[in-house]
């Protein structure tokens, strides 16, 4: 690992805290937002989902008891992951010593062991934000039946050397230990995911194979039998990391036990090979083994193992296994693994065959394509469309959506190549106005409810149910539409009516209560089912905000909301019961003493202002305007920088180099960019962001340059073109052509254009050369 690149990302993610804590409501700090930004990265690369950020710390006279930093109790109860940070705010890396890692993972481990005992919960703060979980842990009869695996996570932006104990048993139940720090957060940051690599030579198991004597240059395939005990240890170590992340998102992979698999296992081992279809698994690398006394071969080793389908059938044969306490050894299971040769198209290839794998459930590949065009669509209307100034400022600003990690930032990277385009690029696209696909999700789900026959599959009982959980279900039920100018801008002004809400709940101290992420869902989907859906969202996308009457409405909504689910909630289990159609049924049919007619000019009405609907041919010249002021924006001597670079180390073909003269000379010129010059120059300024940024750093000091060089620059005016006539007339220095040209100037056949002020200060600098003055 290159230290100099993790110390880049170190600062980076320092300075993401502190612009996160400027944004911020009051009541955060540091920690959490680290806390935060980690469990981000840590869900994008699938090691956690639906995790909830949320503090508490016990305290007694031997000091600290127990610490939360954050948790995530999976929606089929099987897994439980917590978190709990060691961060520090130097301006280097920190080493974490092994006694301090070993004291904080403890000290998560301790409430683990407390909560699971139902007398415990008596002794946590209702207020707690961790109250909630405590008492899932110790009264939900789903945690007694599926919990199988806890997680305990140290997040921290110090590095760990140590090694630390990975597992254990805490009041009857398998306890992981897992170790994220700068390096491991650094790593996934780079590739997505940290690969999962299972020796089964190692651990005493025999993969029988043969393989597919057919050879390509994209994949090789293997046919293998994999005995339950191993699949069973590799779920019970990896749980749904193992699968592969297009079959997490869209297919909503439960790790619920199919009965037919489990009657199969209780009752007819021996046929368990006949009955199922087995799994179907990628891997980047396959080590291959001889089985003894010329058996065959057997796969000893896996690098990046994904499991694309067969996720049901691991799960069935764990649970078995650890619920009904079943000898699993006659259980064998069927596997076809692909292992992925093309390195450069790895992850879509994988996610291609996880989408064919996958095509008899109901999100097929076809559903995920088109998801992903209009992912594309609402990428291109968020670098286009500008939002009106907020009241008392000047500048407008972008919603930014970021359709993949790590865009914001990289775009940031890529157009503030210079301390001053930086700065603009901040002032242009604020971090606070920057949304994931997960958000998005998120802000339109809350709003509207949406039915499937009878059934409510949209609603803010499937917002609380956590990100991943409420996505699938926005991309099946929700997203169909193509965006346009118009979604995209109800689409921010849902954002704003989250995000406002969210602010006006409050942080604690000064905070309506320890459920927000309950309560302000489900406010703002009783408010619109309430006002018939007919909020002006034209009007808040103008004013790129709440006004203080429905502002202060919101308070009043969720203060009564949120009490109603404390009384209502069966055994206290506030967020079980959040997560239910019947909750929200309950919620919605509630009038609450709300007195909602105030809203009146707040609602859509006939006198509305009609709107624009602007179209894809508009929407592309934007963006093609966009890029060409982009290209321009380069200085004509970073331009030649580039292309020496390139040529130099050879970074760049020669192609690509000689474009960067071109768009040198174009530039210089201002001569129109075609769209072949246009695309290739976006792709070498990418290289160059990526690999080279240094080259921008003194592009300023060039602007600055010309500008002092034209505040010294004669002014072209007719009256001196008259004086280079004459002159050039008796000494004749210029050639006929040149000569031409500045007499058509005179004599008003040719107009006095930027760009032939630029050829007659071209002439002039000649004739100076030979004592004009």
């Amino acid at each position: 690992m290159d230290n100099k690149e993790l110390m880049k990302f170190y600062i980076d993610l320092q300075e993401d805290v502190k612009a996160s804590l400027i944004s911020e409501e009051e009541g955060t700090n540091p920690e959490q937002i680290f806390t935060e930004i980690a469990l981000s990265y840590l869900a994008e690369a699938g090691e956690t989902e639906n995790y909830r950020v949320c503090f508490d710390e016990k305290l007694s006279k031997r000091g600290v008891e127990h610490k939360i930093n954050g948790y995530s109790l999976y929606e089929n109860y099987e897994t439980l992951d917590l978190f709990v940070t060691i961060y520090n705010a130097e301006s280097s890396i920190q080493s974490i010593t092994k006694g301090d890692a070993e004291k904080t993972i403890e000290r998560a481990a301790k409430f683990f062991r407390n909560a699971i005992y139902k007398d415990y919960v008596k002794e946590i703060e209702e207020s707690s934000e961790i109250f909630d979980l405590a008492q899932t842990l110790a009264n939900a009869p789903e945690v007694r039946e599926y919990l199988t695996r806890v997680n305990v996570f140290l997040l921290t932006n110090g590095e760990v050397k140590s090694d630390l104990k990975t597992s254990d048993t805490i009041a009857g139940y398998t306890t992981f230990y897992r170790t994220i720090d700068i390096k491991y957060i650094f790593n996934i940051s780079n590739e997505s995911r940290v690969p999962i690599e299972i020796n089964f030579e190692q651990s005493g198991y025999k993969v029988p194979c043969i393989a597919n004597v057919i050879e390509n240059t994209d994949y090789q395939s293997w046919l293998a039998i994999i005995p339950g005990t191993a699949l069973a240890d590799i779920y019970e170590q990896y749980g749904a990391r193992l699968l592969e992340q297009n079959v997490r998102s869209f297919l909503q992979f439960t790790g619920k036990i199919n009965k037919g698999i489990r009657n199969t296992i209780l009752k007819e081992q021996h046929m368990f090979m006949a009955f199922n279809n087995g799994i179907a698994a990628t891997a980047e690398e396959v080590t291959i083994a001889d089985l003894p006394n010329n058996q065959g071969k057997t796969i000893a080793q896996v690098k990046d193992f994904q499991i694309v389908n067969g996720g049901q059938t691991t799960a069935s044969i764990y649970h078995t296994w650890k619920k009904d306490k079943v000898d699993i050894s006659k259980v064998f299971v069927p596997v076809k693994l692909t292992i992925v040769k093309d390195r450069e198209n790895f992850s879509e290839i994988v996610g291609r065959i996880a989408e064919y794998a996958n095509t008899q459930n109901k999100v097929s590949a076809s559903d995920l394509s088109s998801n992903r065009e209009n992912h594309v669509l609402l990428e291109k209307l968020s670098r286009t469309i500008w939002a009106p100034p907020i009241f008392g400022e000047t500048t407008q600003t972008r919603w930014f959506f970021e359709r993949s990690r790590g865009q914001y930032k990289n775009e940031r990277m890529r157009l503030g190549i210079t301390p001053s385009k930086r700065k603009l690029f901040d002032k242009q696209n604020p971090r606070n106005q920057m949304f994931t696909k997960e958000m998005l999700a998120k802000y339109i789900n809350s709003y509207e409810e949406v039915y499937s026959g009878k059934k409510i599959v949209i609603g803010p009982h499937i917002v609380v149910r956590g990100s991943q959980k409420n996505y699938a279900q926005f991309l099946n039920y929700n997203f169909s539409v193509k965006p346009d100018n118009i979604w995209f801008e109800d689409a921010v002004a849902k954002a704003i009516l989250f995000i406002t809400a969210e602010k006006v709940y409050g942080i604690k101290p000064n905070a309506i209560g320890d459920m927000r992420y309950i309560t302000v869902p489900y406010s703002i989907a009783w408010l619109g089912y309430k006002l018939d859906y007919k909020l002006n969202l034209y009007k808040i996308w103008k004013q790129q905000s709440l006004g203080d009457l429905l502002k202060s409405k919101l308070h009043e909504i969720m203060s009564k909301i949120e009490d109603y689910i404390k009384i209502n909630a069966p055994g206290s289990l506030y967020g079980e019961w959040a997560k239910k159609e019947e909750c929200w049924i309950a919620i919605k049919n509630e009038g609450f003493g709300i007195d909602i007619d105030s809203l009146k000019s707040d609602l859509e009405s006939k006198s509305s202002e009609k709107r624009k609907k602007m179209s894809e041919d508009e929407t592309q010249k934007a963006e093609i305007e966009a890029s060409i002021s982009r290209l321009k924006s380069i200085h004509i001597k970073t331009w030649k920088k580039i292309e020496n670079w390139g040529r130099e180390t050879l970074h760049l073909t020669q192609y690509q180099y000689d474009m960067a003269s071109t768009l040198s000379s174009k530039i210089r010129n201002n001569k129109n960019i075609t769209d072949i010059e246009r695309n290739q120059g976006e792709v070498i300024l990418n290289i160059v962001a990526d690999l080279n940024p240094e080259l921008f750093f003194d592009m300023d000091d060039f602007f600055c340059e010309d500008n002092i060089k034209k505040k010294e620059e004669v002014d072209i005016t007719i009256e001196l073109i008259e004086k280079i006539v004459q002159w050039d007339k008796r000494n004749k220095r210029l050639d006929a052509y040149k000569y031409r040209f500045m007499v058509d100037l005179l004599e008003g056949k040719k107009t006095l254009t930027d760009r032939n002020k630029f050829l007659v200060r071209l002439n002039l600098k000649a004739i100076e050369k030979y004592g004009f003055r």
